[in-house]
């Protein structure tokens, strides 16, 4: 098959050197999104993959695929404040999930519905933040990839905006004073403030009052000496002290900051957590006498619970309250303290080898005290409890099979129940989901969770390997409507738990970041050789797929090894690493990847940036690269540049496309859209690894649910 006929893209001479490297970067013009000859490029790739997308016979199928294994509903536990639950709800037919609100009848009425505000389905309801008493809540929309995200407050009785818009504040937090007249929230500095070409947060905290202007907002923490921090706020139930956490862009550890609110508008705060100096992770929270209790993996790298006094800047008097389990890394925690409870309790999640489990503890002591059983072997996510008093605990669980369903625990009764009103349905196929383990070149086992249909079958299978492998975010054997799709047609869905995530904790992290980055890479392609060496797949039935860090995990993979690989799906990827923190928010990326202002770091950079690794006249694998045509996250330029390269460079009768998608953001999307999405990755693997959905039975199941 003759090679495809690209859209011309001239390679220029630009050649940097870097600290007596010499770097070249012949596609550098294709960032400039706003040229009018980038513009064409892109119009011209877009022609080019719809072009080729009509040849994908198969694609109607798939999609219908998709929407039935698709889950609607309720998928994440409520939020309960005193009398009054705020749930998320996304139908079958809805583009964006709306806010709903109960109250202590069970009645349920729509609060905020982004469709009633923009019909196209573009706005998405990205957040909100109910007062203690129920009666107001904080929300915020976000249109695409827009970078303004404002913050309305709504009556909740109501419904009518009683205050707002509040402006710059993506990626907040909030927190709430008692009485719901105000609350902290975070917001950036105005752009005329700052150098034309800033790209950093420069965040601050602020005291906004009900009803004032956000003009008169009244600045509490931050400042021009920390532009990359982000900021978590809590306020204590009692509202009398505020704790802050700060963090430089979502590095592995965090400074924290306490204050007594003498004067809400100027908290004395005081640093009580040196991040720097401990190297660890701390998150607060306020019990209800004098004493914070700290989930931390300070000293305990799988994570730990202590008890402090407020104030007490000293870790070694740190009081542990649960230990450290090095075989199952903490994934959140609880406090249950409702008065008409016989003593508190903490409710404590943990994950060993991809399997929650949930376990109650006595919060004064620690003691264990049972553990309270699940529906299966899966995944427990979402811990939630009343506010300001919990005598009920919520929680989302799922499995390869199970669309994500809502839980309730009653510590007065120790009874757990699906909760009323607030699950999902859907048909699902029959999927074996296990867990394996397989040698890392060095030596090292990791986990590989293989999702396959539930039928014996001798020989290979079309097989779609994913990965992440960043941030310390761990893997588990979620539900995925993309991944029961393909197990449904007949495929095998992998997932590699590779160094650089969490799944083993802050040590599996730390061994795949930085320096160490190589090898998440060389870990995932290990995990290829294994299910092509074991006899599950071959290397012409193997496709890839990576989101955001993932998809460099993936592109950096099939650079290293394409003769691995079929066909290679990357969405939003980061792929030239040399200029990675001049686009997005990749300039507080920095600890986990480094840095090419520095020597040592930019070797690490170049040895594994996928941008500086293609190799004119290689053989790749067929490659498609999916990406919002803004990305406020990674940004576009990452895609193109990538893209050009590879078009230029290999040798191979397999296409290299780009789907840019408009009006989307980086990792979410008006439903219809997502589904599009998903539903051509899965005809792009498909025809590249030999899984046909046309001629494979897919055996599906009801998933119990309740109709709502």
């Amino acid at each position: 098959m003759a090679r495809f006929s690209y859209p011309a893209a001239r390679r220029s001479d630009v050649v940097e050197d870097l600290f007596g490297f010499r770097v070249s970067d012949p596609y550098r013009w294709l960032e400039n999104g706003d040229d009018s000859c980038v513009q064409d490029w892109a119009a011209a790739q877009d022609r080019l993959f719809r072009a080729y997308r009509t040849g994908w016979h198969e694609k109607r199928s798939w999609a219908s695929l998709v929407d039935q294994v698709s889950s609607f509903g309720v998928s994440e536990p409520p939020m309960a404040r005193g009398p009054v639950m705020f749930l998320a709800e996304q139908l079958r037919g809805d583009e964006q999930q709306r806010l709903l609100v109960v109250d202590a009848e069970g009645n349920r009425r729509v609060l905020v519905d982004p469709v009633e505000i923009d019909p196209s389905g573009h706005t998405g309801l990205y957040a909100w933040w109910p007062s203690r008493e129920g009666e107001r809540v904080a929300v915020q929309m976000e249109v695409a990839e827009q970078p303004g995200s404002d913050i309305m407050v709504l009556d909740v009785r109501t419904g009518e905006t009683v205050d707002g818009p509040l402006p710059r504040a993506r990626n907040t937090s909030l927190a709430w004073l008692p009485g719901g007249d105000a609350f902290y929230y975070v917001s950036r500095v105005p752009d005329e403030e700052l150098a034309p070409d800033d790209m950093r947060l420069h965040r601050r905290v602020r005291l906004h009052r009900i009803g004032s202007p956000w003009q008169a907002d009244t600045v509490v923490f931050g400042d021009d000496d920390a532009p990359d921090h982000y900021y978590g706020l809590t306020v204590s139930a009692d509202g009398r002290c505020l704790a802050i956490t700060a963090t430089v862009g979502p590095a592995s550890h965090n400074d924290v900051y306490l204050a007594e609110l003498v004067d809400p508008e100027a908290p004395h705060l005081v640093k009580i957590v040196d991040g720097p100096t401990l190297r660890a992770r701390v998150l607060p929270r306020f019990l209800a006498d004098d004493h914070l209790l700290l989930v931390t993996d300070y000293q305990a790298p799988c994570g730990r619970i202590c008890t402090a006094r407020r104030h007490d800047t000293d870790p070694a008097a740190w009081h542990t309250l649960v230990a450290e389990d090095p075989q199952a890394p903490l994934d959140e925690c609880v406090v249950l303290d409702d008065p008409a409870l016989p003593r508190p309790l903490l409710l404590v999640a943990r994950t060993r080898h991809g399997t929650s489990a949930l376990t109650l503890h006595d919060l004064a002591s620690g003691r264990p005290l049972t553990e309270l059983p699940l529906p299966g072997a899966g995944v427990v996510s979402s811990l939630r409890a009343n506010i300001p008093h919990g005598r009920h605990a919520w929680f989302s669980y799922c499995d390869a099979a199970t669309p994500p369903t809502i839980y309730r625990y009653d510590a007065a009764s120790g009874e757990t129940e699906q909760e009323t009103g607030a699950t999902t349905a859907g048909n699902t196929p029959e999927i074996r989901s296990r867990g394996v383990r397989y040698r890392a070149g060095d030596g090292t086992e990791i986990t590989l969770f293989l999702f396959t249909p539930a039928e014996e079958h001798q020989g290979s299978r079309p097989t779609l390997l994913y990965g992440y492998g960043s941030f310390g975010m761990p893997m588990r054997p979620w539900f995925l409507p993309l991944a029961a799709a393909w197990v449904g047609a007949g495929g095998t869905y992998a997932v590699a738990c590779v160094r650089g995530g969490g799944e083993e904790g802050r040590r599996w992290h730390d061994a795949g970041r930085g320096p160490h980055k190589h090898r998440a890479i060389t870990d995932f392609n290990d995990a290829a050789t294994w299910l092509i060496n074991t006899g599950r797949t071959t290397s012409d039935q193997l496709a890839i797929y990576g989101q955001s860090a993932g998809g460099l995990l993936v592109t950096a993979a099939a650079t290293q090894r394409p003769d691995l690989y079929a066909a290679v799906i990357a969405e939003g990827p980061l792929c030239d690493m040399v200029r990675y923190e001049r686009f997005g928010l990749g300039c507080t990326w920095t600890d986990e990847f480094g840095s090419a202002s520095e020597p040592e770091q930019l070797q690490w950079l170049l040895s594994y940036s996928p941008y500086h690794n293609v190799t004119p006249g290689t053989p790749y694998p067929a490659f498609l690269f999916a990406g919002a045509v803004t990305d406020l996250q990674t940004g576009e330029a990452h895609v193109t540049k990538m893209c050009a390269a590879l078009q230029s460079a290999t040798d191979s009768d397999r296409p290299v496309l780009m789907r840019r998608e408009p009006d989307t953001a980086h990792a979410a999307s008006p439903a219809s859209k997502e589904r599009a999405l998903v539903a051509d990755i899965l005809a792009f693997a498909g025809r590249y690894t030999g899984l046909s959905v046309e001629e494979t039975t897919t055996r599906v199941r009801e998933t119990a649910g309740e109709a709502h």
